[in-house]
């Protein structure tokens, strides 16, 4: 069993800043951008956005099959991980920098066509990134490590670039109130932002060349041509795991919630909390001392409780700690401090902190769950297939935040957000309106999905034992030879 060094590990994790910088540019900026600054409205954004998920949730499946099987001198994962990293950047900053002066179609058509060129490049890095780390890591603890300091770095890339980006770009100004509603600053943003994926994806790529004498030592089964029909294939003896199903549903209702906040988080920082840019800044910076905690805890933690006793637990507090300051403020107590207050920024400050301490714990004990999942899926059929488990799951999240996506939109213009909307310009019912679906409206849904986890099974003693059987079998294919594929070496 391979014990990866710190520079490997590392390396690794800082891959997981192109997604952090991709997702907060998506989540924070992309429909603020559209819809308050160009004029779009939410819902034909919202539309544009979701069809470019679909794209990428049905294009996933295939980059994964597709980097199982593939064979090079570099690897499996290395080659499409390194060749994504400029299609994307480039994707990006054109993303946010259409023409002037097009009609609401035609900034459709634009958002929607580089959308999806952003995520198809996300795509040919991110589900090899995740099936590496499955590969490199194959220990039930080691894999927890791992994907702990992929999931760490994926917080502090998006913990550091919203307050980098508000100061850095986005200043509160007399006309710019928010400061976001600032049009020109968006090019050099965009250029800043591109730099940072390039660059995280090529350390990643670089940092974990290392490892490939073991991963190409590996024996692996014949590797069949692609094709739409073997991936469906492979996509539907996914979920003839037990654990694959609880864990997979779990995330289709969770991501769906996440989607819909996400498209409502900047309106509830400048409209429902009151807060400037300068303000909302502050609460990322103080975020990373939970993510700092969480990284001291992770591991000893993982080692005290099953992984699904941590995940489920996580969730649970997550969405007590998200709900109640909306609560609070939809039902107007007395002693909860006014809108725009340094005192309230403090209450921000501290849900925030929670937050940032228990995500970390979710996705990664998520992520090394489903590396798990690789190893029982793997005795059951005698296939191994990393890149097709992490396509799945790539899948749940992206179709169901494609729905969550439309439907914050349509909520948006549903409840007649005004577009260009200044601090204080916006109707206390609407306000109300949107406290009320970003808080306890949507954490029905989050709570069904905590309940799915529930039927997960793989723990550390079944996982031992797994892992035992694997190695059985792969000593026999290596004592009988080529001859003998998976499936013939499990029946013996």
């Amino acid at each position: 069993m391979s014990t990866l060094s710190l520079p490997v590990r590392l390396a690794f994790g800082i891959g997981q800043l192109a997604e952090a910088v991709k997702n907060q540019g998506f989540n924070v900026f992309l429909l603020f951008f559209y819809n308050q600054v160009l004029g779009v409205s939410a819902s034909l954004t919202g539309l544009a956005l979701a069809m470019a998920l679909v794209v990428d949730a049905i294009s996933d499946p295939l980059v994964g099959s597709y980097s199982d099987k593939l064979r090079t001198r570099y690897g499996r994962r290395h080659p499409l991980m390194a060749l994504a990293a400029v299609p994307m950047a480039l994707c990006f900053y054109l993303l946010f920098n259409p023409p002037e002066g097009l009609t609401d179609i035609a900034y459709f058509c634009w958002l929607l066509l580089f959308a999806v060129a952003v995520r198809l490049s996300l795509t040919f890095y991110h589900i090899p990134h995740l099936a590496l780390g499955a590969e490199l890591a194959e220990g039930y603890q080691e894999r927890s490590a791992l994907y702990a300091a992929s999931t760490f770095f994926g917080f502090l890339g998006g913990a550091l670039f919203v307050p980098l980006s508000y100061r850095l770009f986005f200043p509160t100004t007399e006309t710019f109130n928010p400061g976001l509603l600032n049009a020109d600053a968006y090019a050099a943003w965009s250029l800043f932002s591109a730099i940072i994926i390039v660059s995280a994806i090529w350390i990643c790529a670089a940092g974990t060349l290392s490892q490939l004498p073991r991963l190409l030592a590996k024996s692996y089964a014949p590797a069949p041509s692609v094709s739409p029909k073997q991936v469906i294939r492979e996509f539907s003896a996914a979920f003839s795991n037990r654990s694959f199903k609880a864990i997979f549903f779990g995330l289709m209702l969770s991501t769906f919630i996440l989607a819909v906040e996400s498209i409502f988080n900047p309106f509830m920082g400048f409209h429902f909390w009151g807060m400037t840019t300068e303000q909302l800044s502050i609460i990322p910076l103080v975020q990373l001392g939970g993510l700092f905690a969480s990284l001291v805890v992770l591991e000893p933690l993982t080692r005290r409780f099953e992984k699904k006793w941590l995940l489920v637990g996580s969730a649970v507090l997550v969405i007590i700690n998200i709900n109640t300051p909306i609560v609070l403020a939809l039902v107007d107590v007395s002693w909860l401090p006014e809108r725009g207050s340094n005192a309230l920024l403090a209450v921000l400050v501290v849900s925030g902190f929670l937050t940032a301490f228990l995500g970390p714990m979710i996705f990664a004990t998520v992520n090394s769950m489903f590396a798990d999942i690789t190893d029982e899926h793997e005795l059951e059929t005698g296939h191994r297939r990393e890149g097709v488990i992490f396509a799945v799951r790539g899948f749940a999240v992206k179709v169901n935040s494609s729905l969550g996506i439309v439907l914050g939109g349509f909520l948006l213009d549903f409840i007649q957000f005004p577009r260009g909307a200044k601090m204080g310009e916006v109707e206390s019912d609407i306000v109300w309106q949107l406290g009320l679906i970003a808080g306890p409206a949507t954490s029905v849904f989050s709570t069904i999905g905590v309940l799915c986890y529930l039927f997960y099974r793989i723990d550390r003693k079944r996982h031992a034992a797994i892992t035992a059987a694997l190695g059985e079998r792969q000593a026999a294919m290596s004592g009988s030879g080529e001859g003998s594929s998976p499936s013939e070496s499990a029946m013996r």
